[in-house]
């Protein structure tokens, strides 16, 4: 039966030695907030705490396409004269040699904020879409421009951290041609791969040689725990959600058809998020007579055309991380004296879109004496993708309003099953206490989700959480059938995007 407990503000101490304070709640039941407007999540309900109209701050940074040099000399201008706001990294190099830059932005850029969300937004994985590279940049100017005049900004950076990386592809997008809406030239990364098809993939197996920019991708959200990202392309005008890929056809890129996720209700809230605050997306008009409309601006990614390899499937299925890609320009690479329109169409999309890490349940999962368990599993019942904690053993989960239940498994641990409620206003706080196992039961079990048409069932999580199973995430039997589809993929894509 489920309780409502009032919280109380505690001072914790983690076996790491880390001194942080929280709200907790006084036992594993639920913790909602009290009616102080204070804990009301901007954005979500009740008059007043919308953001306000979006003016960027334009005297640092043009509307106009930064080569590397520019966006790198941008970005360390940036953090210099906003270090308390920004932090400056690199993920790795491209196939050239170039830095695939990631900005912090957040008010505490250097370090985790215990309990707090890590979001991210990648731009560019197609070089010749260009035009989410320059949103984001100018994203990053909007942010740190505005946290002290804007309420609801720096409510946003006081309880998350943005990682935006504006191009994933820059050896791509130095071989484009600004003025060009279609075609493939400077697609593909200096070797010729598809970066959006270079991924490990559930359901089939991607034979594609893993490329330096993907590696570097797949390090980095192994490394930190996102809970929701954004992909930002250009071709189209939609926000497409997972899954991208279908089970268990030779030739399923001949007939569209839905394969949808477990957390489909969500994908598309987060999918309408952006559309619905986007200025014309939402009316699903299609870009050109050939183009297929969309639907209140969103679609399935498989309904659309599938793909093998793609960038939010392997977020989704091996890190628990929401991603939906963001198709925001109906031309890839429109001349520069459109940025500022593709800006004012997208600013408030993109700013709702991050907010939405905070809706659902977050909390810790912790030993008896009050110390995380790293790498816990957990999923919500009926929601077989399942999702881990972090070393601190936080945990996040978007979810809709409603009742749930919670299970949790742990090496060395009873599993638990912990019901709870979401309500819309405020994310529910959630503490799991798990209890010593009396003997060492050996891998811990915990079910994964399989390809449509089969049934659930627990497999042995191999490292990462990906099933036993698998090759390169993939089922093994694949083999000449995957490449040949994965072949006519690559001709649909140069198609549509």
């Amino acid at each position: 039966m489920l309780t409502t407990k009032q919280t109380v503000l505690a001072v914790v101490t983690l076996c790491t030695g880390i001194a942080f304070a929280i709200q907790v709640p006084t036992s594993d039941q639920i913790s909602i907030a009290s009616n102080d407007r204070s804990d009301v999540l901007p954005g979500f309900g009740g008059a007043g705490d919308e953001p306000r109209a979006y003016r960027p701050d334009t005297s640092s940074l043009d509307f106009v396409y930064h080569n590397h040099e520019d966006m790198t000399r941008y970005l360390r201008a940036t953090t210099a004269r906003y270090p308390n706001l920004t932090a400056l990294y690199s993920i790795g190099k491209s196939v050239q040699g170039r830095e695939l830059w990631v900005m912090v932005v957040s008010a505490s850029p250097y370090e985790h904020m215990l309990g707090k969300p890590d979001v991210k937004y990648i731009g560019n994985i197609h070089g010749n879409e260009a035009v989410g590279r320059e949103l984001l940049l100018h994203m990053i100017q909007y942010l740190i421009t505005s946290y002290t005049t804007d309420p609801y900004i720096k409510w946003l950076l006081d309880n998350t951290r943005i990682h935006i990386l504006p191009s994933l592809n820059p050896d791509g997008y130095a071989a484009s041609k600004e003025g060009t809406c279609d075609g493939g030239q400077g697609r593909y990364n200096s070797r010729g791969f598809d970066l959006n098809r270079n991924f490990p993939d559930y359901f089939k197996q991607n034979n594609k040689r893993s490329q330096p920019e993907t590696e570097a991708v797949k390090e980095w959200i192994n490394k930190i725990q996102f809970v929701l990202s954004g992909s930002l392309h250009g071709g189209a005008l939609v926000a497409s959600y997972p899954y991208d890929n279908t089970p268990n056809a030779m030739f399923n890129s001949y007939v569209s058809q839905p394969s949808l996720t477990p957390d489909d209700d969500v994908f598309k809230h987060l999918s309408l998020t952006y559309a619905n605050n986007h200025a014309k997306m939402s009316r699903g008009v299609a870009c050109k007579s050939a183009s297929p409309s969309f639907e209140n601006g969103i679609t399935n990614g498989a309904a659309w055309y599938p793909l093998t390899g793609g960038m939010q499937d392997y977020n989704y299925i091996w890190h628990g991380c929401m991603e939906v890609t963001l198709e925001v320009s109906c031309c890839k690479f429109p001349p520069a004296y459109e940025l500022r329109k593709y800006w004012d169409d997208n600013q408030l999309s993109m700013i709702k879109f991050l907010a939405e890490a905070h809706r659902g349940v977050q909390g810790f999962v912790m030993d008896p004496n009050g110390g995380p368990i790293e790498r816990a599993q957990l999923k919500i019942k009926g929601r077989d993708v399942g999702f881990s904690t972090t070393k601190y053993g936080e945990f996040w989960r978007i979810l809709m309003p409603g009742v749930y239940k919670l299970e949790v498994f742990a090496d060395g641990f009873v599993p638990r099953d912990v019901d709870f409620m979401v309500v819309e206003q405020h994310p529910t706080l959630l503490n799991v206490t798990m209890q010593p196992s009396k003997r060492n039961d050996g891998p811990y079990y915990r079910p994964v989700q399989q390809p449509a048409q089969s049934q659930y069932r627990p497999q042995i999580a191999a490292p990462g959480g990906l099933p036993s199973n698998s090759i390169n995430g993939s089922p093994a039997d694949e083999g000449i059938l995957s490449t040949l589809s994965n072949g006519f993929n690559s001709l649909v894509n140069n198609i549509f995007g």
